[in-house]
């Protein structure tokens, strides 16, 4: 016969999910230097200026879906950032964060083939900053990662660029596993 507590316990402990379909990250940028590692790196400050803040929430709302809400205060305002999934974990080094995350991986890289290099095979989105630096963007894609394939959320330079490249890495957040 189960105890009174252990009873009364067992109600509770049906309605926890084993594995939350929702993750949440959220930091403030700051340098690829710090004494801690940092959860968000801004390799150019004044694009996205150390103590900025981001939130990723990824939401797996049913399986074989992933929405992904991004939301950021104080970057470089009237902004244009892409943004992408990628394979590495951020570092000192902005390309530690290794390739574009593919659902269905190109067999050559880096990938440009279309077939593979799209917005149905890779997670994408472009961030645009408001006059304050604040932004929202979300983007839904019909599958899920591979459990530890997407590491990082990369924000690419964009445009205007000013002294970078379009292309250049100048932020990257850690995912949570």
């Amino acid at each position: 016969m189960p105890t009174p507590l252990a009873a009364a316990l067992l109600p509770l402990a049906l309605l926890v999910p084993a594995a939350s379909p929702v993750s949440v990250t959220e930091a403030a940028f700051d340098p690829a230097t710090a004494f801690v590692p940092p959860a968000a790196i801004s390799y150019a400050d004044d694009l996205v200026p150390y103590g900025s803040h981001v939130r990723v929430v990824t939401d797996r709302p049913v399986p074989g879906r992933t929405v992904l809400t991004l939301t950021v205060a104080g970057l470089a305002p009237d902004h244009e950032f892409p943004v992408h999934l990628h394979t590495g974990d951020c570092g000192a080094d902005p390309a530690s964060s290794g390739p574009h995350y593919q659902d269905v991986v190109d067999p050559v890289q880096p990938s440009t083939d279309p077939a593979y290099a799209n917005d149905r095979n890779e997670l994408r989105l472009v961030l645009r900053t408001d006059g304050r630096g604040g932004a929202t963007a979300r983007a839904a894609v019909e599958w899920q990662p591979r459990p530890g394939g997407a590491r990082s959320l990369v924000l690419h330079a964009g445009a205007p660029a000013g002294r970078h490249a379009a292309a250049d890495r100048v932020a990257c957040v850690r995912l949570a596993r």
